[in-house]
């Protein structure tokens, strides 16, 4: 087998590697809550490259603390060719990472980058208020749709709704079957385990 076979055989089966011992995969592993989430509005911040540009977060990485922001922070992604198929090679343009701390939500009043904090309302729903305004930025309505969306094709392994709804619970046949198998066996273990009832237990069985 070639090395470089073997090389994608690896990585196949066990994934690709991890630095689980750089101090961001630490530290992301011990958070536990998020302020922000897929489809925010956030503007990058700190000594980023792309400080000050604006964008949706269009996903949330949280085993490596780190978000992808449309339109913001792009990179080359090169997309190999297929000469036997006669498709040519590409250069196109991606969103990279960022880092979370260097993102921030958006204030909804002054369109600002602002810190947070949580309260809850009278009605007990727990919010996101902005500390400059204090205004609510309520949470993006993306997150009530599925990423995948529910395919409606059927197929043969799909289950119909007539079969779905068809009642094929006898109760009859349940308790025939609880009384002659499970008690049974039940009887069985209980004399084997305590000494009582072998004989009561032998002569069920025979």
């Amino acid at each position: 087998m070639s090395s470089g076979r073997y090389k994608l055989m690896k990585l196949l089966m066990h994934g690709p590697r991890v630095n689980k011992n750089k101090p961001q995969i630490r530290e992301a592993a011990k958070k536990n809550k998020w302020n922000i989430v897929r489809g925010d509005k956030v503007q990058v911040i700190g000594k980023h490259p792309e400080k000050g540009k604006q964008g949706i977060v269009s996903k949330v990485i949280h085993d490596l603390d780190r978000v992808i922001v449309e339109g913001v922070n792009m990179g080359p992604f090169q997309i190999k060719g297929d000469p036997d198929r006669g498709v040519k090679g590409q250069i196109l343009q991606k969103e990279r990472t960022i880092h979370y701390s260097k993102v921030s939500l958006i204030d909804p009043v002054s369109g600002l980058p602002t810190r947070i904090y949580k309260k809850y309302l009278e009605d007990g729903t727990k919010v996101r208020v902005a500390k400059k305004s204090g205004a609510i930025i309520p949470r993006p309505a993306i997150l009530t749709q599925r990423k995948k969306p529910v395919s409606g094709i059927i197929t043969e392994s799909d289950t119909l709704d007539e079969d779905a709804w068809e009642n094929t619970y006898d109760p009859n046949e349940a308790s025939r079957w609880h009384i002659d198998g499970v008690s049974k066996r039940t009887a069985e273990a209980f004399a084997a385990a305590t000494g009582i009832g072998n004989n009561s237990a032998t002569n069920s069985s025979s």
